[in-house]
């Protein structure tokens, strides 16, 4: 027996492992802190650095295996006994130290994530902020929900505090809030807050929402012989991991889009970072199209069909992804929705970003709104990885390969 298993013996024998949503919670033998193992996804990962340095199994995984002990049947089941309590309830203690400690954390892991940003070459005229400020201030702000003329205050004390060079005016931060080129480096922000969750996240649902803005669409109604107006909305499109709701991918834009044309997309890019074993989403997003796009990436869609669609698809040249998922749909719908309800998490995933954030926005022109959604949807990937320090034993790092963008 080499050293890992007998240490992992150890602490299955002296330590309380218990089962949560993520996966088996074991606990450090140097008594800082605990670690996540999940065993359910083929190869078993663990979120310690002994793991993330070597991709073998650690200690951790061994405690796991040993608390669980697998007996297969001749016909190929498998019967699980575990030794430990089974429990999914909220952990007080952690999410209170997460919730204590947010804000405090959150300057340090924005000002992180935003270090990475490149400053634009200077050419000529009157010398520019740094980008990596006016972002750090436009998130804080964010997070705040404060307007940008109370804000002031607030982002001087970043300043004196050493976390930005100079504090940026409101205009002026107003006008990069209106820059198109801010709308790609914050989706990159956004990816990039989403990594180090790449070992925890495994199945992703995706789902679109709307966030209200303060500008109207009117129009006179003949009919009626009276004027109409319309609030304009934000279409916000995006795909989260279903245990800790990260935002790993996102589309924006300030008019109404459709939803299925969006999902190849957002499943490349969230393929970039992370490996993905199954997508969910509901039936806006049900194409041909769609589902080859998840097979793409060596994943599984459950996307349901539409009480029309046929086996064929009614066309040619035949499909076989298309055949099999609709057989699997139709004559398997237990085993199908089992996994298609986590499509529920990306729902779970707009609340938590409205409910903390805002379910509107405060820009008046469509591009400035656009990076403003954007800058919501970052501060609840830093508050989901804060979270993740208290429950993963996470130390969250950001452009390990790149260096910068």
């Amino acid at each position: 027996m080499d050293a890992r298993r007998e240490k992992g013996l150890v602490i299955a024998a002296t330590s309380r492992i218990e089962r949560n949503k993520l996966g088996w919670k074991v606990p450090s033998q140097s008594g800082n802190g605990t670690y996540i193992v999940n065993l359910d996804h083929g190869e078993p990962f663990c979120t310690c650095p002994d793991f993330e340095k070597r991709h073998l199994p650690c200690k951790h995984i061994h405690a796991v295996e040993y608390v669980i002990q697998r007996e297969t049947k001749p016909d190929g089941s498998v019967t699980y006994t575990k030794s430990v309590t089974m429990t999914c309830t909220q952990e007080w203690a952690t999410y209170n130290a997460a919730q204590t400690h947010e804000q405090e954390h959150f300057v340090t892991l924005l000002r992180d994530l935003c270090n990475g940003i490149e400053q634009p070459e200077y050419r000529f005229g009157r010398p520019r902020l740094p980008l990596s400020d006016v972002v750090f201030g436009l998130a804080l702000k964010s997070y705040s929900m404060m307007s940008g003329r109370r804000f002031t205050t607030q982002l001087k004390e970043a300043q004196d505090a050493g976390m930005i060079s100079k504090a940026a005016h409101y205009n002026s931060a107003f006008r990069y809030l209106e820059n198109p080129e801010l709308t790609m480096l914050l989706k990159s922000l956004i990816e990039q807050s989403a990594s180090p969750l790449r070992a925890v996240e495994t199945d992703f649902a995706v789902d679109s929402s709307g966030f209200s803005t303060t500008t109207y669409d009117r129009w006179f109604d003949h009919k009626w012989g009276k004027m109409r107006s319309e609030a304009k909305w934000i279409k916000t499109h995006l795909m989260c991991g279903v245990k800790t709701h990260v935002v790993t991918s996102v589309e924006a834009t300030p008019t109404e889009t459709s939803d299925s044309p969006q999902l190849p997309q957002l499943v490349n890019t969230t393929a970039k970072t992370f490996t993905i074993n199954e997508v969910s989403a509901d039936k806006a997003y049900s194409s041909k199209k769609n589902l080859h796009a998840v097979q793409a990436v060596n994943a599984t869609p459950y996307i349901p069909f539409r009480s029309y669609s046929k086996g064929s698809q009614g066309a040619k040249p035949f499909d076989a992804l298309w055949q099999r998922m609709w057989h699997f749909y139709n004559f398997n719908r237990e085993a199908f929705l089992t996994h298609y309800h986590k499509r529920s998490n990306v729902e779970t995933t707009f609340s938590m970003i409205k409910g903390k954030f805002g379910s509107s926005v405060r820009a008046k022109t469509p591009i400035a709104q656009v990076n403003e959604v954007l800058c919501k949807i970052l501060c609840h990937n830093i508050c989901v990885l804060i979270q993740s320090i208290y429950e993963l034993g996470l130390e969250p790092t950001f452009w390990p390969e790149v260096g910068s963008l």
